[in-house]
């Protein structure tokens, strides 16, 4: 039983684990604000502007109701969260691009100083003309 609860303690305590459980975290925060930011402003804009709000759309079918407009809501809710979404991640994308260094890989070739074809940069003799050539490192 020690040896149970020693390898749920690795587990539980490696970087991925912590990683997932803290993003898990902010995103049930994230969609608080998210979800707020669609019923509290955005609905009542699309309410001004259509005149009209989509939750009181129903159909009454010999005493069954069919919310429609409810759903109509849940799918323009999921298009502006997926839409703001990508407005968030598309500018930490650009941000990031801005922040990161270029790394340059090391040369693999050089130029023939006699007859100036690409040859390998550890050649010492260059395979179009023959030249015996310092090898470089």
């Amino acid at each position: 039983m020690k040896g149970f609860f020693e390898e749920f303690k690795k587990f539980i305590s490696r970087g991925n684990v912590m990683d997932m459980a803290v993003g898990i975290i902010i995103g049930g925060a994230f969609t608080a604000i998210v979800t707020s930011f669609v019923d509290d402003i955005i609905n009542p804009l699309l309410g001004l502007f259509g005149g009209m709000n989509f939750d009181q759309l129903v159909l009454e079918f010999g005493g069954v109701t069919l919310a429609y407009g409810k759903f109509i809501t849940a799918v323009i809710n999921f298009l502006i969260v997926a839409f703001v979404l990508f407005l968030i991640i598309k500018a930490m994308n650009t941000a990031g691009d801005k922040f990161k260094k270029e790394q340059k890989a090391d040369p693999t070739t050089r130029e023939c100083p006699f007859c100036k074809s690409e040859i390998h940069i550890k050649a010492t003799r260059c395979p179009h003309c023959t030249s015996e050539l310092k090898a470089k490192k």
